[in-house]
C-alpha cells in the first residue's frame, strides 16, 4: 500500500466537523511517529510531511554515512555502499535522506496504525463533545427522541450527539414517541471511559427557571429575578420572584393577563400547578405568601431551629397542606423553615416525632409524607381514609391511633 493510498483511506476524517486542519495534522503525525517507534526503535531522525487536504504523506529517514563495516545503529547510520545506491556521489560523514514507504512497516503495522488513528479521532471528538456540553450544564436544550428504553429515553441532537433522559428525570405525565422533539436542561455531563454521558432532565428546578427566562421577557432582561424554585414535578411548583424596580409587579409580569404568560410553561410541564410568589426578606411574610392559597392568621417563629408554628382557621388548613401534602412541603423548601400547622382555638397539638419511642420512624415518615406531622392531624382522619392514602396496613394505623389517643386522655 502506497502512502497516498493510506491517507486517502482516511478521507472521512478530513471533513470532520470537530477537527480543524492543524489538529488533524498533529493527530496524524503522532500516530505515524508511534508506528515508526515500534518499527525502528526511535523516531527523532524521521521527518513526516502531511497535507491532509490533498491526502499527501511523506516520511523521510535521515542517516549519517559511515564506512563499510562500521554501522553500529542501522536506524541512525548507513554504510557508504548502501548510500551510493541512493546517490552515487555520497561520501562518509554526509547526511542521507531516504523516503520510507508505509509498506516497509508491514501489513500488521498498517492495520494497527489505522485503528490507532480512528481511536485518536474518536477520543478527540469525545473530548470536544464533553467540553461543549459541560459549558451547557443548567441550560435548556432540545433534542429528538431516538428510541425509548425501559428506564430512559435516548435522544439525538441535530449534530448526532446522544443524550440520555432517565425515567426519574421525566415528568410523570411525559409520553414520548420516536421523532418527538423534547426540551429539558443539561443536568450533568460525565466522561465514562472516553465517552461522554450527557444527562437531560425535565424534573430539575433549573428547567422551570430557564422556561421563565425563555417565556417572560422581563426575566430574560434581568428586570425580574428568580430567587428560588421548588417543585414536585408534574404536580406543583413554587417560584419566588423579585424586582429591583418598584414600578414592576414581578408576580403580575410572570403570570400575565389571565395567566397568558405562564400558560405555555404550565402546558410544557404537564399542567404542573405553578404558584408565583413575591419574594421578601421578611421571613414571616414569606412564609405567609408561600402557604398560599391558604390565609394565615398568625405565625410563631423559632429562628434558632428554623421552625414556624402557623395558626389558621379550620377551613384553611387543608389549603395550607394541599393535595398529598405538596403545598406545605414546598412552602417549607422555599422558605427553609419547618412549618407546623395549627387550627385556630385548638388545644396544644403534639409533633409525631415526639412519639418516636412508641411509633417506628418509617411509619412517622409515611404519615409526614402526606402532610400529617402532628398527633391531631392523624386523629382527624378516618382509618379507611388513612389506609387509602398511605402504604400502611390497617392494623398499623389502628395501633398508631391508639397510641396517639392516650396522649389526649
Amino acid at each position: 500500500m502506497e502512502n497516498i493510498d493510506l491517507i486517502n483511506s482516511f478521507s472521512e476524517f478530513k471533513d470532520n466537523k470537530l477537527i480543524d486542519r492543524v489538529t488533524l495534522m498533529a493527530i496524524l503525525e503522532d500516530v505515524f511517529r508511534n508506528a515508526l517507534k515500534k518499527r525502528f526503535g526511535q523516531d527523532d531522525n524521521f521527518d513526516i510531511i502531511i497535507n491532509p487536504d490533498k491526502g499527501d504523506l511523506e516520511i523521510w529517514r535521515n542517516r549519517i554515512v559511515v564506512a563499510d563495516g562500521e554501522v553500529e545503529d542501522d536506524n541512525q547510520e548507513i554504510s557508504l555502499t548502501e548510500a551510493r545506491k541512493i546517490e552515487p556521489d555520497f561520501e562518509v560523514g554526509e547526511d542521507v535522506s531516504e523516503e520510507v514507504k508505509l509498506i516497509d512497516l508491514g501489513r500488521r503495522a498498517i492495520l494497527a496504525l489505522r485503528q490507532n488513528l480512528i481511536s485518536k479521532i474518536h477520543e478527540h471528538d469525545n473530548t470536544n463533545i464533553y467540553k461543549q456540553f459541560k459549558d451547557l450544564e443548567g441550560e435548556i436544550y432540545t433534542a429528538e427522541v431516538h428510541h425509548i428504553r425501559h428506564r430512559a429515553a435516548i435522544l439525538l441532537d441535530d449534530e448526532g450527539n446522544e443524550l440520555v433522559m432517565p425515567k426519574d428525570r421525566q415528568i410523570p405525565s411525559d409520553f414520548f414517541r420516536k421523532g418527538d422533539n423534547v426540551r429539558g436542561v443539561i443536568e450533568s455531563v460525565e466522561l465514562k471511559g472516553n465517552k461522554p454521558t450527557i444527562i437531560m432532565s425535565r424534573t430539575a428546578p433549573e428547567f422551570l427557571e430557564k422556561l421563565f427566562e425563555q417565556e417572560i421577557p422581563e426575566v430574560f432582561d434581568g428586570l425580574i429575578t428568580i430567587k428560588k424554585v421548588v417543585r414536585v414535578p408534574g404536580e406543583k411548583a413554587k417560584v419566588a420572584v423579585d424586582s429591583y424596580d418598584d414600578r414592576i409587579d414581578p408576580v403580575g409580569a410572570c403570570v400575565g393577563m389571565k395567566g397568558s404568560r405562564i400558560h405555555g410553561i404550565v402546558r410544557e410541564l404537564g399542567n404542573e400547578n405553578i404558584d408565583v410568589i413575591n419574594y421578601t426578606n421578611n421571613i414571616q411574610l414569606l412564609i405567609t405568601r408561600a402557604l398560599s392559597p391558604a390565609k394565615v392568621m398568625s405565625i410563631k417563629m423559632d429562628e434558632e431551629n428554623k421552625r414556624a408554628q402557623v395558626t389558621l382557621k379550620p377551613e384553611e388548613v387543608s389549603k395550607a397542606i394541599g393535595r398529598g401534602g405538596h403545598n406545605i412541603r414546598l412552602a417549607g423548601q422555599l422558605t427553609g423553615y419547618e412549618i407546623d400547622v395549627y387550627r385556630d382555638g385548638e388545644e396544644e397539638d403534639v409533633e409525631l416525632r415526639e412519639f418516636s419511642d412508641e411509633i417506628e420512624s418509617w411509619i412517622i415518615d409515611e404519615l409526614s409524607r402526606i402532610g400529617l406531622d402532628t398527633a391531631k392531624s392523624v386523629l382527624e382522619k378516618d382509618v379507611d381514609d388513612l389506609v387509602k392514602i398511605t402504604d400502611l396496613e390497617e392494623e398499623t394505623i389502628i395501633e398508631v391511633i391508639r397510641i396517639l389517643k392516650e396522649e389526649f386522655e
